[in-house]
């Protein structure tokens, strides 16, 4: 628990004053469209998440945009270098690596098919990579694994900050990569505003 605390406690610390990422609320599936409304003049809707498609919807991307690659390096101090995301098109996963000097970090975002499938895909990641803490605050679900990385349901979505490659403390001032993963998880999903 007193690992949670200072995780959390550091992260919030570097996340002070970063403001949400800009979006749209009606940009169409996988189009790169926006309707040019900011999050700060957004009003909540009803919609229901979208299922997976031939191209990765909206929110997925936006974790490796230009804007969060600004964010991010915004909080870490120091600018990564993000080759070009990748598509599953079978698994529905979309994904990149942010790469620094001392190692990289993963972040990645399955879309499931329903409720159903995101709880059940979400609890089987927290089997599989050893859940150590639960994360409040983030998404509709979250949890800490046994290498410090997180991971986030948010409606049809799971984000994955896989931060296996940080072996040691990164950026400007030094970060540690447990650290490093909960500020990106909340940078991340400041920008979810919706599907």
């Amino acid at each position: 628990m007193r690992r949670l605390v200072i995780v959390v406690g550091v992260a919030v610390a570097l996340s002070v004053g970063l403001a949400g990422c800009g979006s749209s609320t009606s940009a169409k599936r996988g189009s790169g469209a926006g309707t040019g409304v900011t999050k700060a003049t957004v009003t909540a809707t009803t919609e229901a998440p979208l299922p997976p498609g031939p191209r990765p919807a909206k929110v997925a991307t936006m974790v490796c945009d230009d804007e969060a690659q600004e964010k991010i390096a915004t909080v870490l101090g120091i600018r990564a270098n993000v080759p070009r995301p990748t598509w599953d098109v079978k698994t529905h996963v979309y994904s990149c690596r942010f790469g620094y000097p001392t190692g990289s970090f993963t972040l990645s975002v399955k879309e499931e098919l329903g409720w159903a499938a995101t709880k059940a895909y979400f609890n089987a990641l927290g089997r599989q990579l050893g859940e150590t803490d639960t994360l409040g605050n983030l998404g509709q679900g979250a949890f800490l694994t046994k290498d410090g990385s997180v991971v986030v349901r948010k409606d049809w979505k799971i984000l994955v900050v896989d931060i296996s490659g940080l072996h040691r403390s990164i950026g400007n001032p030094p970060t540690t990569p447990a650290a490093v993963a909960y500020s990106v998880a909340d940078i991340i999903l400041g920008c979810w505003d919706g599907d």
